[in-house]
Order: structure tokens, then C-alpha cells, then sequence
């Protein structure tokens, strides 16, 4: 059943295109994935979905009573709102029926004349009211509160809350409401591994349609079963889950490149045919007239053919090149027995070798001391408990996943800050990171989660390093900037440490894995999934 249709929707700011003419449509229970590089439109087209904003041409048609959901980024409510009080306004038709229960018991106490009439209404409400779900509103609100883990947040303002906190709770309100068609804007940004799979199975599970846009390669395998790119201005449909369109498109863009390649030919044989029936057509005496004729009706035909665009190959990439110096220490880290407390235990009894060379991923729920191991490593927090042994000879390039304090300089002002450079070397540098023209002059505080990202990497990338402690780096980033971000960490020789919740980058890319959980510190000699699955054999075998 088509509850979407979108036809010729066109849309521009100032000027500049954001889509030409796309079409697509969407069915009850659609699992798709919207993917396209930052800037593409992604956010600016589930806008339209959800009638937030107004395209310039074409339509969008939305069968009736389908009503659509949109997370956004972060939730506009009053300072003072309760988080619980802003959850139960998810159930907006069960609490008018309550409400209206909640009248009618009062006429019944007061012992009204019409008591019969009452009670007949009152039983159609509770039943109406337990078809609902009324009953379960509790539970519901519980499950996606533990499964998002902000249970804690129940009772907190919303003024107390952070940017990550606000997002979340954002997107347990949506969850709630169960709206026909979910619009999720990358929903797994702020949720721990265990959040997103928890998310997983909600969406794969879920009772009506889902558009997701998301940067997460895996997220996108497990939840989706069509893929919308935006490219170009273009969108472009492919069924399957996301490594299946990865294969689709390089096959389409080849084929589109032969056809395009093939026209050419075609083109500048009619153009050669045209200039050589001119040639014989004026040397003959006199000129042959029924050449010209030929000429002239081929250069109409020429005319008539719609000139496909030359297919990109390659977009611009973020292009990496990270510096490196040898390392002539073996063991670069080596944590004994050592322990971190601040209102509690964080964790303790914690062990952990790294070597020259080791690719070393750090992974476990939020809370529970990653970013703050790191800070033990950076000589930027010292031990409770136990001994932190670090190489003299190591060159640590550190990737916060911090937002800046650069007040109200510009990416140029700010990226100078790290690189002592001039300008014309410094705008070179930020090139490479796609900030180009007029992009070196935005204010830091106006740059998206992606160009804050970018500009991390470049100031970082000015130096030397031989080991690169990362916390969070993939986070914003379009999948072509991972992408290139990887490329250029097979290419570094040094030791990188990280703490991600990408499983694709930690899979791909991390041959070792440290597990925090429950204050305790567990190796594992492989990659993120190995790490998982070893994980789960002992949580059965104790559970036995």
C-alpha cells in the first residue's frame, strides 16, 4: 500500500539546487535508507516529508490519516519541561480518552441522574482505551527508556540536560508517538553499541514505514531494505540494504559512463560527417546545393539530441595524509593494576599492554570510562590505584570528540591556532578537507557536526605523530569521509588507539579490542564482532 508519493519535487536556497525533479514513493512498512554526502539535502527533503518546510516545484501526496514523525536533531521544549511529563504527551489520543474517563468518574461520584447513560459511555472509553494500549503506557514508555539507557532522565529538567541527552529523549518521544511513517535523522549519534542494537531491532520490528538517514554502514545492513541517494541533485532508487547498493551504483555509474561515452563517438562523428559534406559541398562548381541540404538536416538531427552529462567517477574526498615519525620504544603503553574513582569506582584492577604498531580499539556502554581511559593515556587524569607507563619517545595525536572553544573565530583562525602557517599554506591544508572559497571564513560555532569533524582532523593532521589516540572519529562524518579517513590509516605505521561505536570502523579497521564493563577491563584478540561474540559465550557461561 502506497502511503507516499513524491513527483517533480524540486528545491533551492538562494540560488543554489539542493534536488531537481525527484520522484519517488513510499509503502506501508518500507524500511529506507536516505544516504548521500553532507550538503546533499538529506535533512532538507525529510523537512518536506513532514511539511516543516515548502518545496518550489512538484508535489508530495500523503494518504490519509498517515501521520509522520521527525526526529529532530534537538527538541524545542520549554526550559522547564519534565522529561516523564514530556514522554506521556506522546500518548496524545489515549490521554484525551482519560481525561474524558477521568470526567465521567466524577459524575458518577456525585451520584448524576443519568447514571445508566453514564456507565455506557464510560464502558465504550475503557475499552477504547485498553484497544489502545492505554494500559501498557507505562510499560512502553519503560522499555524505550531502557533501551535507550535514560531511564535516569525521567525526572530531570530540561534545561539539565545536554545537547547528546536532549537528542535522545527526542527520540524516545518519536518512538512513543508510533507514527505511520518514522523519519529518522542519524538517530545512532549519542548511543552507545548496545543503544543501536537495541534501535535495530525497534525499527526492524516496528508497525509502519521508516526513512532513515544514517552514515552507519552496518546500521544501514540491518535495518533497511532499499536505499535512496541523493547525488548531484539527483535521487536515485536502489533495492537492497546498503552493501548491495554500493555494488549497484558502481555498476550504474560505469554503464552510464559506456552510454555517455558511446553518444560522444556518435556526436563528433556526426560533427565530422557535417564539416566533410560542407567541404565537398563548396568545392564543387558549382556548390552541390543537395550537400548542403544534407549538411543542414544533419545539423538539425545534431541538435536534437539530448546531450546525457558526463557521469563523475570520483567525488572530492577529505584527502588525509597523516605525517608520521618512527616510534623507538616497543611497549608504547602499559597500565598495571591500576584504577579511576570520582563519586565511584569507574573501574579498577585494570591491565593493558599496547605495542608499537597495534591497532587497538576500546569499546563499551556510555558511562562507563572510555574517554576517561584515554585521558589516562594523555597524562590528562592520573590513577587512584596502580602504575601508568608511557614511551618517551612517543608523538601522541590526540581527536577529542570535545566541541571547540574558538568563541567567534573563523575555521582559518582556528585551524592557524594549531598550525603556525600562513594563510595561503593554511588555506591549501584546509583544502583538503573540502573547505574551499568562502568555507575558510565561517565561524567554528556555525560549522555542522561533519565540517566540525573535518576541521578536527586537519588541525590534528598539521603535526607529527607516531601514535594517534581517537575518541569518537567517525562521528559526522558522510560515509566518503570515513572512507578516506580509513585509506589513511591503513597508510599510517604508528599505533592507533580508538574509542568508537562504529562497528564497521572497529571491524574493519582494529585487530584488538579492550571491553569495558562492570568496572572491569577484558581483552580480546580480534575485532570488534570476534570481541562480541567471545563476550556473549562468557555471559551465558556464568549465566549457567
Amino acid at each position: 500500500m502506497n502511503i507516499v508519493n513524491v513527483s517533480q519535487l524540486t528545491k533551492s536556497y538562494v540560488g543554489d539546487k539542493v534536488f531537481d525533479h525527484i520522484k519517488f514513493e513510499v509503502n506501508k512498512n518500507d524500511r529506507i535508507g536516505l544516504i548521500g554526502r553532507n550538503g546533499e539535502g538529506k535533512t532538507t527533503l525529510f523537512k518536506l516529508l513532514a511539511k516543516k518546510e515548502q518545496a518550489d516545484e512538484g508535489f508530495i501526496s500523503i494518504a490519509k490519516d498517515v501521520k509522520v514523525g521527525l526526529l529532530a536533531q534537538i527538541p524545542n521544549l520549554p526550559a522547564d519541561a519534565i522529561v516523564i511529563n514530556q514522554l506521556y504527551q506522546a500518548f496524545d489520543t489515549l490521554n484525551g480518552i482519560e481525561q474524558r474517563m477521568r470526567q465521567l468518574e466524577v459524575k458518577m461520584v456525585e451520584g448524576s441522574d443519568d447514571i445508566d447513560q453514564i456507565l455506557k459511555q464510560y464502558d465504550r472509553l475503557q475499552n477504547e482505551f485498553e484497544t489502545l494500549g492505554g494500559y501498557d503506557r507505562d510499560y512502553k514508555i519503560d522499555f524505550v527508556l531502557n533501551g535507550l539507557k535514560i531511564a535516569y532522565l525521567k525526572a530531570q529538567q530540561w534545561s539539565d540536560l545536554s545537547g547528546g541527552e536532549q537528542t535522545k529523549v527526542g527520540l524516545a518521544m518519536l518512538l512513543l508517538q508510533s507514527p505511520e511513517l518514522l523519519l529518522l535523522d542519524e538517530p545512532t549519534n549519542h548511543l552507545d553499541i548496545e543503544s543501536i542494537e537495541w534501535l535495530t531491532k525497534f525499527i526492524q520490528q516496528y508497525k509502519g514505514a521508516v526513512m532513515v538517514i544514517s552514515h552507519d554502514r552496518y546500521f544501514l545492513d540491518e535495518t533497511v531494505t532499499q536505499i535512496l541517494e541523493i547525488d548531484q541533485h539527483q535521487l536515485y532508487v536502489y533495492p537492497g540494504h546498503y552493501s548491495n547498493f554500493v555494488i549497484e551504483k558502481e555498476k550504474r555509474i560505469l554503464s552510464e559512463f559506456k552510454a555517455y561515452q558511446t553518444q560522444q563517438k556518435k556526436i563528433q562523428k556526426m560533427k565530422a560527417q557535417i564539416k566533410q559534406l560542407k567541404i565537398w559541398a563548396n568545392q564543387a562548381k558549382p556548390p552541390n546545393a543537395s550537400m548542403h541540404r544534407r549538411a543542414k538536416s544533419m545539423e538539425k538531427a545534431l541538435a536534437r539530441i539530448e546531450v546525457k552529462p558526463k557521469p563523475r567517477l570520483e567525488h572530492n574526498k577529505m584527502k588525509l595524509d597523516i605525517a608520521q615519525t618512527e616510534s623507538a620504544s616497543k611497549d608504547i603503553f602499559v597500565l598495571k593494576d591500576v584504577a579511576k574513582m570520582y563519586d565511584d569506582i569507574l573501574f579498577e584492577g585494570v591491565n593493558m599492554k599496547i605495542r608499537r604498531h597495534d591497532r587497538v580499539a576500546i569499546v563499551g556502554a556510555n558511562g562507563t570510562g572510555k574517554s576517561t581511559l584515554l585521558k589516562l593515556l594523555l597524562k590528562e587524569v592520573v590513577p587512584d590505584e596502580g602504575h601508568v607507563q608511557i614511551a618517551e619517545t612517543n608523538r601522541i595525536g590526540y581527536l577529542s570528540q570535545h566541541q571547540f572553544n574558538t568563541g567567534e573565530m573563523s575555521v582559518l583562525e582556528a585551524f592557524r591556532q594549531y598550525a603556525h602557517v600562513s594563510v595561503g599554506e593554511a588555506r591549501n591544508h584546509l583544502a583538503k578537507y573540502l573547505f574551499y572559497g568562502y568555507d575558510v571564513y565561517k565561524k567554528v560555532k556555525d560549522l555542522s557536526g561533519g565540517e566540525k569533524m573535518r576541521l578536527r582532523w586537519a588541525q590534528m593532521i598539521s603535526q607529527q605523530f607516531n601514535v594517534l589516540i581517537l575518541d569518537e572519529p567517525t562521528n559526522h562524518l558522510d560515509i566518503d569521509a570515513k572512507e578516506a579517513l580509513e585509506e589513511a590509516l591503513e597508510e599510517f605505521d604508528g599505533t592507533v588507539i580508538a574509542v568508537s561505536h562504529d562497528r564497521y570502523f572497529l571491524d574493519n579497521h582494529f585487530s584488538k579490542t579492550y571491553w569495558i564493563d562492570n568496572k572491569q577491563l577484558h581483552y580480546y584478540p580480534g575485532h570488534y564482532s570476534y570481541a562480541k561474540q567471545k563476550r556473549n559465550s562468557e555471559v551465558r557461561q556464568k549465566s549457567n
